[in-house]
C-alpha cells in the first residue's frame, strides 16, 4: 500500500497514466481519422477473382498446358476436406473460429513463448493474414499494424468466417509457383485435396509461414519438423487421435518430381496460347480460361514418343558428332563444382536425355557428372556409337576428355549409355478425317530447345506424296487405274530435245505398266508423263481443290515429283479428301473455352458429317484414289505398314525428295489420317540410304498402332457409278461437258 508520503511517485503514476490514455487516445484517434479513410475497399475480397492460369486440356481431360505467372486452383470450402482445414488452423489459427480478427490471448501466447524461448510463435490470426495479403505490403511499421488490425475488423464484418478461410486457401502463396492449396497440393504430390492422406495435409499446412523454409522440395527436413509441429497441435486440440497420429508421423510424403503439365503436348499448348492471347489479350493468362482441345491424350503420348524415339533411332545410325561443349576443369574441387553446375545449367535436360560432364576417361570406360551430383560410369557396350572418341587418335572435336558436355540416357536395363542431341528434326500430325479435329499433333523433337512447329509451320518439299493428287487429276481426264503407261525415260520415246529427263530413284524401268502399279512403287517417270499428259496448267488448277497453294508449286513438270512446298498439317488435309470420300475439311483443335467459374464462352458446332458445300472431289474419284493409296499399302513402297500393324485397311503414300533431303509417309485408316515428317532445319540429305519409307513411315506407324488400337479394319461403301474390272476400280462412265466417255482396260496415255 502506498502512503501519502510516497506523493511523488504517486503523482509520477499518475502523469504516466495520463502519458499512456493520451497516446492511446492519438493512436486511436490517428488510426479512425487518418488512417482508416484512406483504407481500401473490400471488394477484392467481397468480390473474389483470383489470377487464374490459362490451362489446356486434352479431350479426355488431360492437362497438357498451363500459362500464367501463378498456378492456382479454385476449391470451395465446401469442397475443401476437414482433415486440411484442421491442419491448417492447428498451426496457424486455432481459435479462427471464436476470435473477431484479432486473437490477443494468442498475440500474447505468441508474445510469451519469444521472451522465453520458445517455439516461435506468429501472432497473426488468419484474417490479418488475408488483410496483408490483399491489400498490404510485409512492412514491419505500426503503421502497417494498424491498418492490418483495421481491415481484418471489417473483413470479419463483412464476410462469414468459412468464407473467409476459402479466401485464404486459395490465394496464399505455398512455394514453387503455387498458389493455394489445391494448386500445391497437384504441384507437391500431383493429387487433388481429396486425395491428400493426412500426412501430406499436414506438410501442407506448414507451408503459410515460409514457403521458402518449409518447402519440402527444397528442405525436407525443414519441412518434416515443421509437419510434426502440425500433427502435434492436431492431437492437442482432438482433430486426430494417438494412432493417427502416430501413423502420419512415419508415413513417407515424397513430393511429385514429374512436371505437373506434360511435355508431350507442349506444341499443341503453345497453339492453344497463341490463338487465346489474340483473342483476350494478356487477361487470358488470369481469367482461369479452360481450353478443352480435340486431342486424345493417348495418340497424342504415342506419337510424341514415336517421334522422339524414331529420331534417335536415326541420329544413333549416323554416327556420334562429338561433345556439345567443353570446360576446363580446375583443380579445386569447389571451383570444379561450379564450373560444371555453370556447363550443365547452360544445356537442360531433355526428357531422358540428359546433360553430364565427363570427369575421367579411360581406354574403354568414362565417368561423367550429373546435374544431380551423381557420378555415372559408362563402359563396353554402353558407349555405344561413342566409343571411338575414347581413342588418343580421334578428331579433336569429336574426342571425349574430361570436361566435355555429353549426354547420357538409361536403356531398358536402367543402365547409362552414352547418347547425343540429334540434329534432325521431325514432325508428326493427326486428324480426324470427317470433322478435321486434330488428334494428335507433335511438331518437333523438343519444345523447348527449338519451339518452332514444323508441323503446322515447315514448308518443304513433298516429293512422291504429292503423286496421289496428280492420279487424281488425271481420273478427271480419262485415265484409270488400269491405263497403261510407258514406264521408260522420257528420252526414249521422243526425239525432240528435252530439258529435262526424269528418272526412277532405284534406276528400274519396267517398260508398259497400269497406273495403279507405278503409283504403288512410286515411279517417277510415269507420273511425269501422266501430268505432261492432263497439262501442268490443269494440275495447278486442281491443286486447290485440297487445299495447296498454287502459286507454292513449280508451274513445270517437276511438279509430278513434289517440288513445291506444303506443311506436315496442310498435307493430312489434303489426304483427308481421299479418306473422308471427298471433302476438304479445315483442321481445328478448340472444342471449348470455359471461364474460371465454369461459363462457356465458346463451343464448337463441328460435326462428324462434312457439309456438301465442303466437297472437293467427286465421291468416285476419292474412291478410285483411295483403291490405288491401299494398294501402295499392300504391295508397294507402304508395304512394312500393312504388316507391321496386321492390317489389310491401311492407304497412304511415301515422300523423298531429291538427294533424301525430306521424308514423308501420308496415309490413314478408320478415319483418322496422318502425316509424318523428318528433315533438318537447314535442308541437307538425310543420307543416301534413307527415304520416306525408313525415317518417316516408322513414325507413322508408331503413332498409328494407338490410334487404331482395338478397331476392325473398314470397308468402305461403293459409290454409285464405279466398277471394277479383273481386280482394279474405275468410274463405269466418265462425266464432263464434252459427254460420256467410256474407259476400257487398255486405254493408252499419252505417250
Amino acid at each position: 500500500m502506498f502512503s501519502i508520503q510516497d506523493k511523488p511517485l504517486v503523482q509520477w503514476m499518475i502523469g504516466f497514466a495520463a502519458l499512456v490514455v493520451l497516446a492511446v487516445v492519438l493512436l486511436v484517434g490517428y488510426t479512425l481519422l487518418v488512417l482508416a479513410p484512406g483504407l481500401p475497399t473490400l471488394e477484392a475480397v467481397t468480390d473474389y477473382r483470383p489470377k487464374m492460369p490459362l490451362r489446356i486440356y486434352t479431350a479426355d481431360n488431360v492437362l497438357i498446358g498451363e500459362f500464367g505467372q501463378e498456378r492456382r486452383d479454385f476449391v470451395s470450402i465446401e469442397d475443401t476436406p476437414k482433415t486440411l482445414k484442421d491442419a491448417l488452423l492447428a498451426i496457424e489459427d486455432e481459435r479462427f473460429y471464436s476470435h473477431s480478427g484479432l486473437d490477443f490471448r494468442g498475440l500474447a501466447r505468441a508474445v510469451v513463448s519469444d521472451l522465453t524461448g520458445g517455439v516461435q510463435q506468429g501472432g497473426s490470426t488468419i484474417t490479418m493474414q488475408v488483410a496483408r495479403t490483399f491489400f498490404l505490403n510485409q512492412d514491419r511499421t505500426l503503421q502497417r499494424k494498424l491498418k492490418e488490425a483495421l481491415l481484418s475488423y471489417r473483413i470479419e464484418d463483412a464476410l462469414s468466417k468459412d468464407k473467409i478461410l476459402e479466401l485464404y486457401m486459395n490465394q496464399i502463396y505455398l512455394g514453387q509457383r503455387s498458389y493455394g492449396f489445391s494448386s500445391a497440393a497437384r504441384t507437391y504430390y500431383g493429387k487433388s485435396l481429396a486425395e491428400l492422406s493426412l500426412a501430406q495435409s499436414a506438410m501442407l499446412a506448414g507451408l503459410p509461414q515460409n514457403p521458402s523454409r518449409h518447402n519440402p522440395v527444397v528442405n525436407p527436413a525443414r519441412a518434416k519438423k515443421r509437419q510434426m509441429m502440425v500433427l502435434k497441435n492436431m492431437l492437442r486440440l482432438g482433430h486426430i487421435n494417438q494412432a493417427q497420429f502416430d501413423k502420419a508421423s512415419v508415413e513417407a510424403t515424397p513430393t511429385n518430381t514429374s512436371p505437373t503439365v506434360g511435355a508431350h503436348g507442349a506444341y499443341v499448348a503453345e497453339m492453344v496460347r497463341q490463338s487465346m492471347v489474340a483473342q483476350y489479350q494478356e487477361a487470358a493468362y488470369t481469367m482461369g480460361l479452360k481450353v478443352v482441345t480435340t486431342i486424345d491424350n493417348a495418340e497424342q503420348l504415342a506419337a510424341y514418343e514415336s517421334v522422339r524415339r524414331n529420331v534417335l533411332a536415326y541420329d544413333q545410325r549416323h554416327g556420334y558428332r562429338g561433345p556439345e561443349a567443353f570446360v576446363d576443369l580446375p583443380q579445386d574441387e569447389d571451383a570444379r563444382d561450379d564450373a560444371i553446375d555453370a556447363l550443365l545449367q547452360k544445356h537442360p535436360a531433355s526428357e531422358g536425355l540428359l546433360p553430364a560432364v565427363v570427369t575421367e576417361v579411360a581406354a574403354r570406360s568414362l565417368k561423367a557428372e550429373l546435374a544431380s551430383g551423381e557420378v555415372v560410369q559408362i563402359s563396353g557396350s554402353e558407349l555405344g556409337f561413342a566409343a571411338a572418341a575414347l581413342q588418343a587418335n580421334a578428331n579433336k572435336a569429336l574426342r571425349l576428355r574430361p570436361g566435355a558436355l555429353v549426354r547420357v540416357t538409361q536403356n531398358a536395363k536402367q543402365k547409362w549409355v552414352m547418347s547425343q542431341m540429334p540434329d534432325v528434326e521431325a514432325a508428326y500430325v493427326s486428324l480426324n478425317a470427317q470433322s478435321g479435329g486434330y488428334r494428335a499433333l507433335v511438331g518437333g523433337f523438343d519444345f523447348r530447345r527449338k519451339n518452332f512447329n514444323h508441323a503446322t509451320s515447315a514448308w518443304r518439299q513433298p516429293g512422291s506424296a504429292i503423286k496421289p493428287f496428280v492420279y487424281s487429276a488425271a481420273l478427271e481426264r480419262g485415265f484409270a487405274p488400269a491405263t497403261i503407261i510407258n514406264d521408260v525415260q522420257l528420252s526414249a520415246t521422243t526425239t525432240e530435245s528435252l530439258k529435262w529427263d526424269p528418272r526412277n530413284d532405284d534406276g528400274k524401268y519396267d517398260g508398259p505398266i497400269r497406273m495403279q502399279d507405278a503409283l504403288a512403287q512410286s515411279k517417277n517417270v510415269v507420273s511425269v508423263r501422266i501430268l505432261r499428259a492432263i497439262g501442268v496448267p490443269y494440275a495447278l488448277e486442281y491443286l486447290p481443290r485440297f487445299g495447296f497453294d498454287a502459286d507454292k508449286h513449280p508451274d513445270n513438270l517437276t511438279l509430278a515429283l513434289g517440288t513445291g512446298s506444303v506443311t506436315p498439317v496442310q498435307l493430312a488435309s489434303a489426304y483427308g479428301v481421299f479418306a473422308n470420300g471427298g471433302y476438304l475439311v479445315k483442321p481445328w483443335l478448340v472444342q471449348r473455352v470455359s471461364d474460371a467459374r465454369g461459363k462457356v464462352l465458346f463451343e464448337s458446332d463441328r460435326t462428324l458429317v462434312p457439309a456438301e458445300e465442303a466437297r472437293a472431289i467427286d465421291e468416285r474419284n476419292a474412291f478410285v484414289t483411295d483403291s490405288m493409296l491401299r494398294e501402295v499399302a499392300r504391295s508397294g513402297t507402304a508395304a512394312a505398314a500393312s504388316q507391321r500393324l496386321a492390317r489389310q485397311d491401311l492407304a497412304g503414300k511415301t515422300g523423298t525428295t531429291t538427294d533424301a533431303v525430306d521424308g514423308w509417309f501420308a496415309g490413314y485408316a478408320n478415319g483418322i489420317v496422318s502425316v509424318a515428317w523428318m528433315g533438318y532445319d537447314e535442308p541437307k540429305s538425310l543420307g543416301g540410304r534413307e527415304f520416306g519409307s525408313t525415317v518417316a513411315m516408322p513414325i507413322w506407324i508408331d503413332s498409328m498402332r494407338q490410334a487404331l488400337a482395338g478397331t476392325l479394319p473398314g470397308e468402305r461403301p461403293v459409290p454409285e457409278h464405279v466398277v471394277q474390272q479383273n481386280g482394279l476400280w474405275n468410274f463405269s462412265e466418265f462425266d464432263s461437258d464434252a459427254g460420256v466417255k467410256t474407259l476400257g482396260l487398255d486405254d493408252p496415255a499419252a505417250d
